[in-house]
């Protein structure tokens, strides 16, 4: 059994000028990111690299569609490394334009096995979310198939990973709240997986307790709490990225994706609203094991009875960011049958790592008891 993968050098910079006097960022250089985030800490650094800006292909979630023409506009570029500078869409087509080879999404996805990258590749993320900078998948909206689904390869890891909590300091706080429980929602779901192990549950708790002690904090001082938490919150998700490219992901995700690719609505928060329904669902099937630990350390956290814990955790992150009901993203009810389908028929990479056994029964329950 493999305890844990570390296939990624981590950096920690102050600022995005010491990461580019220490890696040398030159004419060989090609940064992926957004224009804005360029501008406000790249373009001054007067840098001889070249650029692709997400937002000149596309928006929102990353598609097939999206992700060949980057790879067809990097194939016109002379560079011998790409650093994808981002948040979760960015760092997720980055991984495919860095290991396709000039081939389409299409043919990775059909033969994972023979997927090689040339190129050296670095990963900088902007989010305190995905924990993307440390795995080996990469999540994309198939449009001939009308479904997210993850494309998991070792050729996917970056050589190097660069943490700087400079550019999460001008994150919009809806995108940093929906970032981060993103994170909690890797930590919970990887320390509750039957592949965790004592060193990815060490990981997993660690960063659960960071985030939940720095949401108490912000509820409690407010928004602007969190700016001095910026760099704590990095690393909580550098961690729970670790724990989960281990361990995996499960459910949770499973039922997000419908929601996210039909709605487009952000990973993080596609995630946050159906996290607790997960969780709930499974204590019913099941309520000894690690998730009794994982609801003991809850509640030890939020001072409330462990029977409270999953109650007592929603009301904590609604006052970060307020959860929806499925209904309130435009979700017919009619359709919950289908996402269910989805679920069943797409999601059994994910689905293996479930705490317990979910059949198509109990995956509508959840979404039912969500509309």
């Amino acid at each position: 059994m493999r305890e844990v993968i570390l296939k990624t050098e981590l950096h920690r910079f102050k600022d995005c000028a010491a990461f580019a006097r220490e890696f040398s960022l030159g004419a060989g250089d090609l940064i992926f990111t957004i224009r804005p985030i360029y501008e406000n800490y790249f373009e001054k650094l007067k840098l001889p690299v070249k650029t692709l800006f997400w937002e000149d292909f596309g928006s929102g979630e990353p598609t097939d569609l999206t992700t060949d023409a980057i790879i067809e506009a990097a194939a016109k570029l002379d560079f011998k490394r790409l650093i994808a500078v981002g948040g979760g869409s960015v760092v997720d087509i980055a991984k495919v334009v860095a290991a396709s080879g000039g081939r389409k999404t299409d043919e990775l996805y059909a033969d994972p096995a023979s997927i090689k990258r040339l190129r050296q590749f670095v990963i900088v993320p902007t989010t305190c979310g995905t924990g993307s900078e440390v795995t080996n998948i990469s999540i994309i909206n198939r449009s001939s198939l009308g479904v997210k689904m993850g494309l998991v390869s070792d050729a996917l890891f970056a050589d190097q990973a660069a943490l700087i909590p400079e550019l999460l300091m001008e994150l919009p706080f809806d995108v940093f709240a929906a970032s981060s429980i993103d994170a909690l929602v890797h930590a919970v779901e990887s320390a509750l997986s039957p592949k965790a192990t004592d060193f990815t549950k060490m990981l997993s708790y660690r960063a659960i307790e960071i985030i939940i002690k720095n949401y108490i904090e912000i509820k409690e001082k407010g928004r602007e709490a969190r700016l001095p938490l910026l760099d704590s919150f990095l690393t909580a998700s550098n961690y729970a990225g670790i724990a989960f490219g281990t361990a995996g992901c499960a459910a949770v995700h499973a039922l997000s994706y419908p929601l996210g690719g039909s709605y487009h609505v952000p990973h993080g928060e596609s995630n946050y609203a159906v996290f607790t329904g997960v969780m709930k669902n499974y204590l019913e099937i099941k309520d000894s094991g690690e998730i009794s630990k994982m609801m003991s350390f809850i509640s030890s956290l939020l001072r409330r009875p462990k029977e409270e814990s999953w109650d007592a955790l929603e009301e904590l992150l609604n006052e970060i960011l307020h959860k929806k009901a499925l209904h309130e993203y435009g979700v017919k009810e009619t359709e919950l049958e289908e996402f269910a389908d989805s679920v069943m028929q797409c999601q059994q990479r994910l689905l293996a790592n479930n705490f317990v056994p979910l059949d198509r029964e109990r995956v509508l329950k959840i979404y039912m008891e969500l509309y």
